[in-house]
């Protein structure tokens, strides 16, 4: 049977049928997965045409995929951070969930602490194995929402769980169904998505569980879980590491809507964040992240560089609040304790300080011209610039300049004749076999001795 897709504005067939291929062995992809050679990224030329959703949207994994890479939060950060991410998602709530473990005591006092705050967004949802004993963990703490575990790949349910494709299907489907009889939304984790034998497996089970929400009446998140970073953005590329191919087939093949969709990677080889924008863009409305990036082994799409990659494609913050950005930066630094990189792009300490001699002269003269973008207005954080022995004569300008927020006329030039004597002090620190940069407090002494009118 023929349908008019309104999305595609195409005629297509309207039902797509793909048995579960219950093999005796575990289809491994050894010609891509070798184990002792780097994964090998195969194309096949098919281009997948891009249909990005009507809205796109980022879901957070902080306090449970985050939360496997460092000790844990306490209640008390967590609720703090969920206050600047329902700020950071702004009134349209473009931060749209967060997920929870619900196992310790901490866990759950962090769930009841964020619950109370009775926010729309970011959703408080849990994240649960596919066992009937952990969804009693959800129906206690009252959730809505859970994400259950239900690895895809053929190395997790031959070598993981000990079991055939039909039977780990079935024992998903029965949490699934006890959840569904209490009403509650389910959201399937496909672990390993990106070594899983799509149209064996991926597809079949995923009709099932579509066929299973529209008798329920209760819609079926699936999250695409490049597990192991395996996913590969470039057009062309073929299954199982094809992001594109996977998302259109899930959509095409297994009927889910795009709302229901959602990516979730790894950065195993830095591919973390260019996977996830791919996502969006052939039709996967959500992109799972975590501050900062902190994840199990090489982490996740840093929520901060989803922010920048949905205000980049879609031309608008959408009222997202990027000020929170600076806040959570801070936050981490002196109260959780975490250093983030110097620099890191966006939230580190240097991210928009120029050292360079040339780069302060040009900054000094048009600030556009090494800045990406208006930091202080976006992000309340003004640019800087670090002394060491590149900056030269502009650079001690600029750092002048910009400590005694000098501007137009009332700027020091670098041909100040004080400007000389400070560099000559820092060239002798360097000739002394010097190897940090020169810190704000050494600048402020050598301006006090040599510009004494000014500071």
């Amino acid at each position: 049977m023929l349908r008019f897709n309104t999305h595609t504005r195409l005629l297509e067939p309207d039902e797509h049928y793909y048995p579960m291929q219950d093999v005796k062995e575990p289809n491994l992809f050894r010609e891509i997965f070798c184990f002792n050679e780097i994964p090998k990224a195969p194309f096949n030329r098919r281009l997948t045409p891009m249909q990005p959703p009507e809205e796109i949207w980022i879901t957070d994994t902080t306090f449970r995929d985050g939360q496997q890479a460092r000790p844990p939060y306490t209640a008390e950060q967590t609720l703090h951070l969920y206050d600047l991410l329902h700020r950071l998602g702004g009134p349209k709530g473009i931060i749209r969930a967060s997920e929870f473990f619900l196992y310790s005591k901490t866990h759950k006092e962090s769930v009841r602490k964020c619950l109370e705050r009775g926010y729309r967004f970011p959703e408080v949802t849990g994240w649960i194995r596919a066992t009937k004993n952990d969804f009693k963990l959800v129906k206690e703490m009252g959730l809505e929402e859970t994400g259950i575990l239900t690895s895809a790949s053929d190395y997790h349910i031959f070598y993981k769980l000990g079991m055939t494709r039909r039977q780990a299907a079935d024992q998903y489907k029965s949490v699934v169904a006890a959840a569904l009889d209490e009403g509650i939304r389910v959201r399937c984790h496909l672990e390993d998505a990106t070594r899983a034998d799509f149209y064996g497996f991926v597809v079949p089970f995923v009709q099932e569980l579509m066929a299973m929400a529209k008798e329920a009446k209760i819609p079926i998140k699936i999250r695409v879980c490049d597990t192991m970073g395996f996913g590969i953005p470039y057009p062309g590329a073929a299954m199982p590491r094809c992001v594109a191919g996977l998302i259109y087939g899930l959509i095409h093949f297994a009927d889910v809507p795009s709302e229901w969709l959602e990516w979730h990677g790894h950065n195993d080889f830095f591919k973390v964040l260019v996977n996830a924008a791919t996502a969006w863009l052939y039709g996967c409305c959500a992109a799972n992240g975590t501050l900062l990036g902190i994840g199990e082994r090489t982490g996740n799409p840093p929520i901060e560089a989803l922010v920048v990659e949905y205000a980049s494609i879609r031309g608008t913050t959408d009222g997202m609040d990027l000020t929170a950005l600076t806040e959570i930066a801070d936050y981490y630094e002196k109260e959780i304790g975490y250093h983030i990189p110097d620099n890191y792009p966006l939230l580190g300490k240097h991210c928009n300080v120029t050292a360079a001699g040339i780069h302060a002269d040009g900054m000094s003269k048009h600030p556009e011209i090494y800045s990406a973008f208006d930091t202080v207005a976006l992000m309340n954080r003004a640019p800087g610039v670090m002394i060491t022995q590149s900056s030269g004569l502009a650079g001690i300008a600029l750092w002048i300049n910009m400590r005694n927020e000098k501007a137009g006329k009332d700027q020091i030039s670098k041909s100040h004749p004080a400007l000389k004597k400070i560099k000559k002090r820092i060239d002798a620190e360097y000739a002394r076999g010097r190897v940090t940069a020169i810190s704000d407090e050494e600048m402020e002494a050598y301006c006090r001795q040599f510009l004494p009118d000014v500071f």
